[in-house]
C-alpha cells in the first residue's frame, strides 16, 4: 500500500544516502500517500557514537536532530498537496540515558514530534545491525543465544513500557544476522515475545512490516512468519515500512510484501493519521487507522508486477 511510516535519509543519518527532500520526491514520484521522515534520536555517550560518526559528538547529534525536525515541517508544508508527510522519532535504547533523552526530546518538541518508530538497536550495549562481527560479539558477550535473544527482548519491553511508541519497529531485529532462528527452539525467548507483542496490542500499537530485511538477505519481511503468526493471532495490527535510507532504497522491495502477506492471510493494514484530541497513545499527535478498501487490489503495487529484489 502506498504507505511508509519509517525512513532516513543521508542528510542526518551517517549510514544514509541523499538529502531529505530526495527522499520525499522519490516518495512522492512512487505514489506514496503517506510517508513516515523519522530519523534516529540523538545518542548521549560518546562511546555510543559509530565509527562514520568519529568527527561528531553527542551534541552534534543533538544540534544534527533539531535541524531535522526544522527541515521535515518545512517539507511536510511545501509537499503538503502532493503528500502526507508525517514527522517521527526512531528510538534508541542504550542505556537509560537514551529513554531519558527521548522523553525530553517530547517534551522539548512538543507538537511537532508526531509519533515514535520503537526501536532496539543494542545488547546489552553492543549494536545488533552495524555489521555482522559486531552483531556476533553482542551474542558472545551475551554468554548464549538464549541469553542474547532475552536480553533483547527485555529491553524491547523496557522501551515499549516507557515510551509506547505508535509503531513498533523491526520487532524480530534480534535475529538480523540468524533469518532461519526459529523462537520455538528458544522457549524463554519466545515468552518474551510473546509478552511484548501482547503489551504493545495493549495499549494500541501497530506493528510494522518493514521491507529492509529484503535488502538484507532475508526471505521476507521483518517480523519473520512466526513472529507475524502471533502477531495475527492476537489481533495485533500492522503498518508498512520501507526503512528507506536514502532515495534509492525507498520503496525498495515492496513488490515482495503482497505475496508474503497474503500467505499470512492479512486482511487488512493500518496507517497513522491525525488526531486532533488526545488518544491512547502517548503523543496524541496521531491515531491508527484501517486502509480503505481492499489493500492488494491499489493501483500503487502495479509499478513493482516485475521488480523481485
Amino acid at each position: 500500500m502506498p504507505w511508509s511510516h519509517h525512513s532516513h535519509s543521508g542528510q542526518f543519518c551517517k549510514h544514509a544516502v541523499g538529502s531529505l527532500e530526495d527522499v520525499v520526491k522519490e516518495a512522492i514520484r512512487k505514489g506514496f500517500e503517506v510517508y513516515g521522515l523519522t530519523e534516529h534520536a540523538p545518542r548521549y555517550r560518546t562511546e555510543d557514537l559509530y565509527p562514520e560518526e568519529a568527527s561528531l559528538t553527542p551534541d552534534h547529534l543533538a544540534a544534527q536532530f533539531d535541524a531535522f525536525l526544522d527541515e521535515a515541517h518545512r517539507l511536510k508544508n511545501l509537499y503538503s498537496s502532493q503528500i502526507r508527510l508525517l514527522v517521527g522519532v526512531e528510538t534508541e535504547y542504550i542505556t537509560e540515558l537514551d529513554l531519558d533523552g527521548v522523553e525530553r526530546l517530547l517534551q522539548r518538541h512538543s507538537g511537532r514530534i508526531e509519533y515514535l518508530v520503537g526501536s532496539v538497536h543494542h545488547v546489552n550495549g553492543t549494536p545488533i545491525d552495524f555489521d555482522e562481527a559486531t552483531f556476533r560479539k553482542a551474542e558472545s558477550e551475551a554468554g548464549s543465544t538464549n541469553a542474547f535473544l532475552v536480553a533483547y527482548f527485555e529491553a524491547q519491553y523496557d522501551m515499549l513500557q516507557r515510551l509506547r511508541p505508535e509503531v513498533v519497529g523491526h520487532f524480530d531485529l534480534c535475529r538480523l544476522y540468524t533469518p532461519s532462528l526459529r523462537f520455538a527452539d528458544y522457549p524463554d525467548a519466545l515468552e518474551l515475545a510473546k509478552r511484548n507483542i501482547m503489551f504493545a496490542i495493549g495499549y494500541g500499537a501497530l506493528f510494522e512490516v518493514n521491507a529492509a530485511a529484503l535488502r538484507k538477505n532475508w526471505d521476507t519481511p521483518y517480523p519473520g512468519p512466526d513472529i507475524l503468526e502471533i502477531i495475527l493471532a492476537h489481533g495485533g495490527r500492522l503498518a508498512l515500512s520501507d526503512d528507506s535510507h536514502g532515495p534509492h532504497a525507498v520503496g525498495l522491495n515492496y513488490g515482495r510484501l503482497p505475496e508474503y502477506l497474503h500467505q499470512a492471510g492479512v486482511r487488512e493494514l493500518w496507517t497513522l493519521d491525525a488526531c486532533e484530541a488526545a488518544n491512547t497513545v502517548a503523543r496524541g499527535m496521531v491515531k491508527p487507522v484501517r486502509t480503505k478498501g481492499d489493500w492488494q487490489a491499489h493501483a500503487f503495487w502495479a509499478q513493482f508486477t516485475s521488480v523481485h529484489g
